[in-house]
């Protein structure tokens, strides 16, 4: 019964190890379609960001997904189609993404009204977001709550810090971690 327990502490404690750990493993992975090109997409900001309600006409299934911001808001991915876009999966703990905070600021700031820039936290609760958004002055762009992690799932993403970049088709081009001062650049070349 003790080495039971024992053995699922330990399980418990490599798991979260784990989790820790993908924070900064720099690993990246190629596009979700054959042959597709690494690049990134563009931001969203204030009043430029999209629609957080009703549905873009003909969406492509990767943005057929809804979910709320961190401001309470409800949010329709569908909103996100016909422009790039840079989703950017972030934890409020992650050392890692406070590092590239800046470099999505940036990339949201520059290409306002040419690729869509949404942050989606998860890994922690809501008022924890809301501190790093804010610690990070992040609030220009939209930032997605995912506790459940549902959005993560949906794209695939299995650790924090992780940027996916869409197409304006709504194609996966990218997925994998990033450096911040990359992101503008490779953002850009979406458009």
């Amino acid at each position: 019964m003790v080495f039971r327990r024992l053995g699922a502490s330990v399980a418990a404690a490599l798991a979260v190890l784990a989790v820790a750990a993908g924070c900064a493993d720099g690993t990246s992975t190629g596009a979700a379609g054959p042959g597709s090109p690494s690049a990134s997409a563009p931001a969203v900001t204030g009043a430029a960001a999209p629609a957080t309600s009703g549905a873009t006409a003909a969406a492509p299934p990767t943005l057929t997904f809804t979910a709320r911001t961190v401001g309470g808001a409800d949010f329709n991915g569908a909103a996100l189609a016909g422009k790039p876009a840079v989703l950017w999966f972030w934890a409020p703990w992650c050392p890692t993404c406070a590092g590239q905070a800046k470099g999505v600021k940036a990339t949201a700031e520059q290409l306002a009204g040419k690729v869509n820039v949404v942050g989606v936290g998860g890994l922690d609760d809501e008022p924890a977001m809301r501190r790093f958004i804010t610690e990070w002055k992040l609030d220009a762009v939209p930032h997605l709550s995912d506790e459940a992690g549902t959005v993560w799932k949906k794209f695939g993403v299995t650790s924090q810090s992780t940027f996916v970049l869409l197409d304006s088709r709504g194609t996966v081009v990218h997925k994998g971690v990033l450096r911040g001062d990359d992101l503008p650049g490779r953002a850009a070349a979406l458009t």
